[in-house]
């Protein structure tokens, strides 16, 4: 059988046979009845892509045979799939990703340099002289990796930010399709932005209303936030890098400031860590995931709440500065490797190897309540003067017999829809329903708000916030939820803050819906 189907695509090979761009092929079915002729655009393996007169066409390659100089070899065919973005991605956790995905299907990964900014990893299988895939890096930042995409020189952009207006618009007119649909991308680990001085700096945490004041260059003296009397150097990442642009997003636009001109910027994170640790006037903001050679501050608040960047804090993005690690797939067929590929980056195995590579993985955990004593403890010295005791207790008794899943929900600034991260969350919960993995008996969403307001509203709107993520849980269901869980919700509004009320960022954080197990 032909299957063809004519795209609107830009004309684009995913993985184009050396030196068979624009060359005459006939593709003809084997009764010899049907021919397709044109210029071969692609081979992934599977399919045949041809420019014809009728426009581009998609040929089922298992029902045609191929004739012309562009006809790719069958038996020794080599998938390629070009990455682009951040560096901290290509250099990390792709690579780790790779080689486990090598270990599970029984191939070899072998990497080798193209040039300073792009190496390659070739996958080899057994008794076959050509590689079965090649998965080229290219070595920059997440503008870099959209660009790439854009112009047909990548396949699959690795971004430390969810993707902009003007790019989304820019791939779409380039027949990419809409990137910010939900099939178009995926969290495939976490990370978090820490603002890291080195190890014998004097100050011990920072409230992130100081820190955009060091950014913006307010702050240029080191007695401002309670050290030495000395000039405060700042190093940031490239402008064009992810991590950059998140630090914009969320600390400098939510305070209304710009970056100063004066930050010394660095392409690799590694380099600015390591600038960092070598001088003890320096401040910056690195992966949390790379900053050992430093020493990471805490985030502090007003009220005394302070917040580190551990690996539960950022799964439950309690520690407010998170950073998803984004692929961003075109609406085309890729090769079948890089299918599987894709498809085991949200496996279990994939996790562990996140984690080894000392990232923080998306494999949910459960906490007790007698193991967040801070949280409590904010609960009572911190909470509304509204919440009265008995709200208090209400909680801790609904509360203490459950462990709490890091799993949580929480929402953009000024809406309604929950984050990147929360939005991978809700798929994973769905997805541990539908395969009987939580071993819960009852799962109960509770939604708690921040102070602004009465406390009595608040309540309200922190049932609705559960009550609507719970109805998004369930949507994403798509077989069914054994018969042994019960679901419900519940709100405990202002009643048990993560952070302070005296800022946005504060806000935000106290705004969410915890994921609770019994």
């Amino acid at each position: 059988m032909i299957f063809l189907r004519v795209a609107t695509a830009a004309l684009f090979s995913v993985t184009l046979v050396a030196g068979a761009a624009a060359q005459d092929i006939t593709l003809t079915s084997h009764d010899g009845k049907v021919e397709v002729m044109g210029n071969l655009l692609g081979f992934d393996g599977e399919f045949y892509r041809v420019e014809t007169q009728f426009g581009e066409l998609t040929v089922d390659g298992s029902g045609v045979t191929c004739d012309g100089p562009a006809c790719p070899n069958l038996t020794d065919f080599v998938a390629e799939i070009r990455f682009s973005g951040a560096s901290v991605m290509a250099e990390t956790v792709l690579p780790a990703l790779i080689i486990g995905f090598a270990q599970q299907e029984g191939l070899t990964a072998t990497p080798a340099r193209v040039d300073p900014s792009t190496f390659v990893y070739e996958l080899h299988q057994s008794g076959r002289k050509a590689p079965l895939a090649r998965l080229f890096f290219h070595v920059g930042n997440t503008d870099q990796g959209f660009a790439d995409l854009i112009n047909n020189s990548a396949d699959i952009v690795m971004a430390l930010r969810e993707i902009r207006e003007s790019e989304r618009d820019a791939a779409e007119a380039a027949g990419l399709g809409d990137l910010t649909l939900a099939r178009r991308s995926r969290v495939v680990a976490l990370d978090a932005m820490v603002p890291v001085v080195a190890a014998d700096n004097m100050v011990r945490q920072i409230s992130p209303t100081d820190l955009a004041r060091v950014l913006s260059g307010e702050i240029a003296n080191w007695s401002d936030l309670g050290g030495p009397n000395a000039p405060l150097s700042l190093h940031m990442p490239d402008a064009g890098s992810g991590l950059a642009q998140a630090v914009e997003d969320q600390l400098l636009n939510t305070a209304g400031v710009e970056m100063a001109n004066t930050a010394i910027r660095h392409s690799r994170n590694s380099d600015l860590v390591r600038a960092v640790a070598d001088d003890p006037f320096a401040i910056g903001i690195a992966s949390q995931a790379a900053s050992d050679a430093a020493r990471a501050l805490p985030l502090s608040g007003g009220c005394g709440h302070a917040l580190a960047a551990t690996r539960q804090s950022i799964k439950t993005e309690d520690y407010p500065l998170t950073s998803p690690m984004f692929l961003y797939l075109p609406e085309r067929r890729l090769p079948r490797v890089a299918r599987k590929f894709l498809a085991y980056s949200q496996s279990s195995d994939a996790q562990m190897a996140i984690r080894q590579a000392g990232f923080v993985d998306q494999s949910p955990e459960t906490m007790q309540i007698g193991l967040q004593g801070d949280r409590l403890a904010n609960a009572i010295v911190a909470g509304g003067a509204e919440v009265g005791l008995e709200e208090l207790q209400r909680m801790l008794e609904t509360l203490r017999p459950m462990s709490r899943l890091s799993l949580s929900v929480r929402f953009e600034t000024g809406s309604s829809r929950p984050d990147a991260q929360s939005r991978s969350n809700i798929v994973q919960l769905a997805q541990a329903l539908e395969a009987g993995t939580l071993e819960a008996h009852k799962l109960v969403f509770v939604g708690f708000s921040d102070g602004d307001g009465a406390a009595a509203a608040n309540a309200r709107i922190a049932l609705r916030r559960a009550q609507t993520v719970r109805n998004a849980v369930l949507a994403a269901v798509e077989t069914a939820i054994p018969d042994s869980v019960e679901i419900a919700v519940d709100g405990f509004g202002e009643a048990m803050p993560m952070a302070c009320d005296d800022t946005e960022w504060g806000r935000k954080v106290n705004r969410r819906v915890e994921i609770w197990l019994q």
